[in-house]
């Protein structure tokens, strides 16, 4: 599956982006989805997580109540909406797939085999 993120943009601090991952390819229902971000000097590191019913997700707890993943396989797409930016969230911002993530690898870079470009958010104090 190809993988397309999509949505960064610059924000003021407090300020909501909504980044998009559309598939192609294949159909997306297949493929747990994770969102990842790399800040300037810094590892990649992960941020949410989507099981491929939509019915698990998980969330970094640097971000955890203010972002959110979804999805729509309707739309094979998933998103993630981000909300009370900080600075510190300024990175570049990655979707992965996976079609066989089980739930305790979630969170790991080296589960998802499939990757989208990045997508960059920066988000201004």
């Amino acid at each position: 599956v190809q993988l397309q993120a999509s949505g960064g943009g610059w924000v003021q601090a407090g300020g909501s982006l909504r980044l998009s991952c559309a598939a192609s390819g294949r159909s997306l229902s297949r493929y747990a989805i994770a969102w990842f971000r790399q800040a300037p000097g810094k590892v990649r590191e992960f941020v949410a997580a989507i099981r491929q019913s939509g019915g698990t997700t998980v969330h970094a707890d640097s971000v955890k109540g203010r972002f959110t993943i979804s999805r729509d396989n309707t739309k094979n797409t998933v998103f993630l909406q981000m909300n009370s930016l900080k600075p510190e969230d300024t990175a570049v911002y990655y979707c992965a797939g996976g079609t066989t993530v089980i739930l305790s690898n979630l969170r790991s870079q080296t589960a998802y085999s499939s990757w989208g470009q990045g997508t960059l958010v920066t988000v201004s104090s």
